[in-house]
């Protein structure tokens, strides 16, 4: 008989905030990718929820995340499940919140990013988008939680909330107001940075531009209406997130 895979380092498979015989709610880390790549069992979020859920189960990714975004992820254990979950979303009957953190200060205490969107052909990266006239429609929701400054600059955490379900929508709406998430690097201040990453050839001096070694992007929750009542599954970011924001004003929303 095969042996059980064991994971190699000891951090948790999953995360788990809420497991039930139809549904497995996990907090992604940042830096794990959704889907199989190269690597093992352990490369991959939908690779380890198989291990964790065992070898027979047939789990489906409801949402997914970008590899450096954190946060809430839904997986169903059936296809059942998966169907009816599934519909939700596509009837925009799911809400999201996330947090990011961005560079300056965000002038505005709220507002609704209204720009579409459509792939950036200017651009060395095939999956780069980017706003463009006559592109698919998207919106983005936010609301400044607090503005502060450290030695690298001036920065801003956000409540953002995405109204339209675009790829990458939300880190290029918030980098097309002038306010790019911090750390990312695609939509940050250099693509190039991104092509050094994904070659493994990244300076000190471009990871002293980036501040953080992952986007500080984390899906904070997500609300539906399922099964005949409201569901609502809510994850605190790693703790690198918090902590880059100064104590005294920690989590304090803007006055």
């Amino acid at each position: 008989m095969q042996a059980p895979l064991v994971a190699s380092n000891p951090e948790p498979l999953v995360n788990v905030l809420h497991e039930d015989d139809a549904l497995l709610v996990v907090n992604k880390p940042a830096g794990l990718v959704c889907h199989p790549t190269k690597g093992d069992a352990f490369s991959s979020l939908i690779g380890r929820v198989r291990v964790y859920l065992g070898e027979t189960a047939h789990p489906h990714l409801i949402n997914r995340l970008d590899r450096e975004t954190s946060g809430v992820t839904l997986i169903a254990k059936n296809d059942a499940t998966a169907l009816g979950l599934r519909k939700l979303w596509e009837r925009r009957e799911v809400r999201k919140g996330y947090l990011a953190i961005v560079h300056g200060h965000v002038r505005e205490d709220h507002g609704i990013i209204d720009a579409p969107l459509g792939k950036d052909k200017n651009s060395s990266v095939a999956i780069k988008d980017c706003v463009l006239a006559g592109g698919a429609p998207a919106q983005t929701a936010y609301a400044v939680k607090c503005r502060f400054s450290r030695a690298e600059g001036d920065f801003s955490l956000l409540e953002v909330e995405p109204l339209t379900g675009r790829k990458h929508q939300l880190r290029i709406h918030l980098a097309h107001i002038g306010h790019p998430i911090v750390g990312d690097k695609l939509y940050g201040p250099d693509e190039q940075i991104y092509l050094d990453f994904v070659n493994y050839r990244l300076t000190a001096e471009q990871r002293a531009r980036l501040i953080l070694p992952c986007h500080a992007l984390h899906a904070s929750e997500v609300n539906l209406a399922w099964r005949g009542k409201p569901w609502s599954f809510a994850a605190e970011p790693e703790p690198g997130f918090p902590e880059f924001i100064p104590s005294p004003i920690r989590w304090h929303r803007a006055d």
